[in-house]
């Protein structure tokens, strides 16, 4: 306790979404920033670190603050670092985060997941509830980490169950602010689609998404949860009604990846995504909303007019 409040620590703070939820956060718990890239400054009052959860000065930040919750929103995408830079920040720094939690007194826990860890197939079910297997990393060796986060998160769950820890996997994280894959491809004038293939996907807008974060981190019921909103859109359908124009390219794997990266003016576009271009995965949402009362403030109308509205403004 700092100031009477609880000290909760949230990672990955240098990220759009870490920050929304920080300053939903700020006024009634003591909150530490940390992000493995860079040192946030987000507020005087918000001690920030910039720090390798692999080192041995990161103990000193647990025992220092004496956390009673963990927000865990640091995890490393596909598209940012190495596979083995990946592996060793996503799933053995989060075991160091994990056991330091544990040492020292933590009593809440939440990680931040991905719908990626249950693959992208022609076969999978309608809707994917928290039950259905992960096959995420069996179809690509670059999803094994975060695959292997989710198995660590629930050998954690039954190992130390004072940690109370709480997994969300969301849908794809869109609007204001965000850098991902996703964010990127309907923030172009001209997007990449694959030729035959429009799958259905599910969007949650980033102010949706810090809601669901700071609402399961205030109840805390600990669990496993599929976060999504019960609407999904044909992907092609998605990227017309952000306002961008259509580029159809061929499937072929060998060369698809560095095709779409050299369109799209990248350095690189994570092989790994693909398969979500041409299969649906939707996941089913409800448990999450039943148990915490959450539902989605912005529809994918509102989702797609900031899209529209940065390519008019841009223009």
């Amino acid at each position: 306790m700092a100031d009477g409040k609880p000290s909760v620590l949230v990672t990955g703070a240098g990220g759009a979404l870490a920050r929304r939820v920080i300053n939903r956060m700020k006024d009634d718990y003591s909150i530490v920033a940390v992000d493995f890239r860079r040192r946030v400054e987000i507020s005087s009052k918000i001690p920030s670190y910039q720090i390798d959860f692999n080192k041995r000065s990161f103990q000193d930040i647990f025992r220092e603050h004496q956390f009673d919750g963990l927000i865990h929103l640091g995890r490393i995408s596909a598209y940012e670092w190495t596979r083995a830079g990946r592996f060793n920040a996503n799933v053995m720094g989060t075991h160091r985060l994990f056991d330091l939690a544990a040492k020292y007194g933590v009593q809440q826990t939440l990680v931040l997941s991905t719908y990626h860890v249950y693959g992208a197939h022609a076969y999978n079910p309608a809707l994917l509830d928290e039950e259905a297997p992960l096959k995420a990393a069996g179809l690509t060796l670059d999803l094994v980490d975060s695959v292997e986060l989710e198995n660590l998160t629930s050998i954690y769950i039954y190992k130390c169950p004072q940690l109370n820890i709480t997994l969300l996997r969301p849908c794809n994280i869109v609007g204001p602010g965000v850098r991902n894959s996703m964010g990127m491809l309907l923030s172009r004038d001209v997007t990449p689609v694959l030729a035959g293939f429009s799958p259905m996907m599910q969007f949650i807008h980033i102010e949706d998404m810090a809601d669901a974060i700071v609402l399961a981190y205030r109840k805390n019921v600990p669990g496993i949860y599929n976060v999504a909103p019960n609407d999904w859109i044909g992907f092609q359908d998605a990227v017309e009604a952000a306002g961008c124009r259509r580029l159809p390219v061929p499937s072929v794997p060998p060369v698809l990846p560095k095709v779409i990266a050299r369109l799209a003016g990248w350095r690189g576009f994570p092989a790994y995504l693909i398969d979500f271009f041409k299969y649906p995965v939707v996941i089913d949402g409800r448990r999450f909303q039943d148990t915490f009362g959450w539902k989605p403030r912005k529809g994918l109308g509102d989702i797609f007019e900031h899209y529209r509205r940065k390519k008019h403004i841009a223009a």
